[in-house]
């Protein structure tokens, strides 16, 4: 087989663009270990697949992500064969450096598939940040007109809203959910009950960043549209951590990070608009297929932002190939497996405040807890020491990904214990 056809059947066989084929070479281990043995599975998995090295504990998968050996050889791939000008004439498109012009409607129409959206509703960005201010900057809202928001929502997340609250008058107003929350008809009470005579939007984090709590974004987002009320999701922590279908949920927009948990590199980002809001949100940045008539592209238009590197969207669809071939259901179920232990330990421990549901349905893969500075403070010079990678703060959320170990989740605690020590 010639090196074309070897290309176009290893892409056939994962599902991938073209130009990305490359990242099939690392083989799984075989289907029936994870049955037989889940944790010889699992540790091949980091072995094999990521270039963590094994003195490496790493905790803070809620911040970023780690690309696993395949979306890695994905971008490198690229970047060369792009600066090398080497492609086929067929598949040119596949290998051009750059995007920022283009629909990419392979991609989205992957993208949307996994998603539970259509291809025209899925726009590609480089953060949540861009996305969620692409959404607070492109609504029209008028001065007075009332934006709700959580007390826990990301300070990128929220910023957009208070710009418009500075340049154009518009209020923003938080509110204040519980830690923890008793139960998931608390949080939508709570959620809807704060909506005024003046509310136009409510936007909210499916899954807070603060304690990792999942919210009941598919009643929220129903109960909020009968009332007339757009509804904004900040996704960061959704997609790859728990199943999501974007259609289903019912929410107006949607804003994604799938370098936190789809394996991703850095400089991806995912804009959702629901069909019937696109004549409703202004693009922030214009290019001439805007002048020459922007709304045949759908949500393609908020793409249109000028050159970028495309190589960073070969990885992300890498990234969903991985993804989909260690299984998702197999990934929701480990990272909760260890995260429901992390809970686990973390109750034990008197000194430490939990801050994320007794409830594990109320929780994916993150579990937060609040400990007292002094301790943090001996804690965070042990995993200096240790090499163990945490969020530097005394509110501490533990993210486990399939590249956790239990061994990793052991020497955390044991480490909160000896700093408890004194």
């Amino acid at each position: 087989m010639d090196r074309r056809s070897a290309i176009k059947t290893a892409a056939s066989l994962f599902g991938l663009p073209l130009s990305a084929a490359s990242i099939a070479t690392s083989t799984l281990p075989a289907a029936d270990l994870l049955k037989r043995d889940p944790e010889a599975y699992w540790k091949r998995i980091r072995e094999e697949q990521f270039l963590l090295p094994g003195w490496r504990c790493f905790m803070n998968n809620g911040s970023l992500g780690i690309a696993p050996k395949p979306v890695v050889a994905a971008v490198t791939n690229h970047i060369e064969r792009s600066a090398a000008l080497t492609h086929y004439p067929e598949l040119q498109d596949e290998e051009y450096s750059r995007w920022g012009y283009e629909t990419l409607d392979k991609y989205r129409t992957e993208l949307g598939a996994f998603l539970g959206c259509k291809k025209d509703e899925l726009a590609l960005m480089h953060n949540a940040t861009e996305a969620m201010s692409t959404i607070a900057a492109g609504l029209d809202l008028k001065s007075g007109d009332e934006v709700l928001i959580t007390d826990q929502e990301h300070p990128s997340g929220r910023g957009g809203w208070f710009l418009r609250a500075a340049r154009h008058g518009v209020t923003v107003r938080e509110v204040k959910i519980e830690q923890p929350p008793k139960n998931e008809d608390q949080m939508v009470e709570t959620m809807i009950s704060a909506i005024g005579p003046r509310t136009k939007v409510m936007s909210f984090s499916g899954i807070l960043t603060t304690t990792g709590l999942i919210m009941p974004v598919k009643r929220i987002c129903a109960a909020a549209r009968a009332k007339g009320v757009i509804t904004v999701i900040d996704g960061a922590h959704m997609h790859g951590q728990i199943p999501v279908n974007m259609n289903d949920l019912g929410c107006d927009f949607m804003a994604g990070s799938p370098h936190k948990w789809m394996f991703a590199p850095a400089g991806c980002g995912l804009l959702y608009v629901r069909e019937e809001m696109l004549d409703r949100l202004w693009p922030t940045v214009a290019t001439d297929f805007f002048v020459r008539g922007g709304a045949d592209l759908k949500a393609a238009k908020y793409m249109m932002m000028g050159t970028n590197n495309r190589s960073i969207f070969i990885g992300m669809m890498a990234g969903l190939a991985f993804l989909k071939e260690v299984g998702p259901e197999n990934i929701y179920f480990r990272i909760h497996h260890l995260s429901k232990e992390v809970y686990k330990q973390s109750a034990k421990r008197q000194s430490l405040q939990l801050l994320s549901a007794a409830d594990d349905g109320m929780y994916g893969s993150l579990v937060t807890f609040q400990m007292q500075p002094e301790h943090f403070q001996r804690f965070s010079t042990l995993c200096t020491k240790k090499k163990i990678w945490i969020v530097k703060a005394p509110r501490q959320r533990v993210a486990t990904h399939i590249h956790t170990r239990p061994q990793d989740v052991q020497l955390y605690f044991e480490s909160l214990d000896e700093a408890a020590k004194g």
